[in-house]
């Protein structure tokens, strides 16, 4: 099994190990293109090696910024460690529940309104649904758009998506909250909130990794920064540390 959970009582809330992941870079779009490439004995297609032989381990209660310019690793690393993507060699561990901002509005379905929404993804990140019933008006008063929380989502603005996406899950019994640029969207006010909630949740004891290009807010809320170059780890040790080498 490449991913498995942890259940032990070790201090670890995520291990990875020896982890390679590679994708496919298609060079051709359409039928004509791939004739064409055929013919003139070009490659169709070129290996991408995303992550190569990654390894870290992050302790329950740590605050960890994944960095790297893009291409380093920095999100499929994310999407491994939430369940999204699983290695092609190595081995991902979590212990505890995960819930993932990796993606401004997965996980909605267009056609329901905020409100059924709200219960769908409760369900998905792991919550009863009577746990959804008594969090529900914490939840919608969190994100702020009560009076469009009957309407369908489709409606919605990237923002709104953004409220009702990160309200539902911060107010997941987490143990692991994994966040990828989910507060570069949304008003300045908004993203102020929500960064008070996330510092809340690591007081708290929970295990946050953090991916995100503002290297300011990153070094100020994560205490430790896993720099990724090329797919390899490239710095692994205090944010500040790893905010300066990327500057550098």
């Amino acid at each position: 099994m490449p991913r498995t959970s942890e259940t032990t009582a070790e201090l670890a809330s995520v291990v990875v190990e020896n982890v390679h992941k590679d994708f496919k870079l298609r060079h051709t779009h359409s039928i004509k293109e791939t004739v064409v490439a055929a013919v003139r004995r070009k490659p169709l297609t070129t290996d991408f090696h995303a992550l190569d032989g990654v390894s870290f381990t992050i302790n329950e209660g740590e605050a960890v910024a994944l960095l790297g310019f893009n291409g380093s690793g920095k999100s499929t690393t994310l999407k491994m460690i939430s369940g999204v993507l699983t290695p092609d060699r190595g081995t991902v561990r979590t212990r505890g529940r995960v819930a993932g901002l990796i993606e401004v509005g997965a996980g909605f379905h267009p056609d329901l309104s905020g409100r059924e929404n709200i219960y769908l993804n409760a369900a998905i990140l792991g919550m009863s649904k009577k746990e959804t019933e008594e969090r529900f008006e914490e939840i919608v008063a969190f994100s702020e758009i009560e009076q469009f929380i009957d309407t369908e989502v489709k409606h919605y603005s990237s923002g709104m998506f953004l409220r009702l996406a990160f309200s539902v899950a911060i107010h997941t019994e987490v143990d692991v909250l994994l966040i990828d640029e989910i507060l570069s969207v949304g008003d300045e006010p908004f993203q102020k909130k929500c960064l008070a909630r996330i510092r809340e949740l690591h007081e708290a004891g929970k295990t946050l990794v953090v991916v995100s290009h503002d290297l300011d807010m990153v070094s100020t809320l994560c205490q430790r920064g896993i720099l990724l170059s090329g797919g390899k780890i490239a710095f692994d040790g205090d944010s500040k540390q790893a905010v300066a080498q990327m500057r550098a």
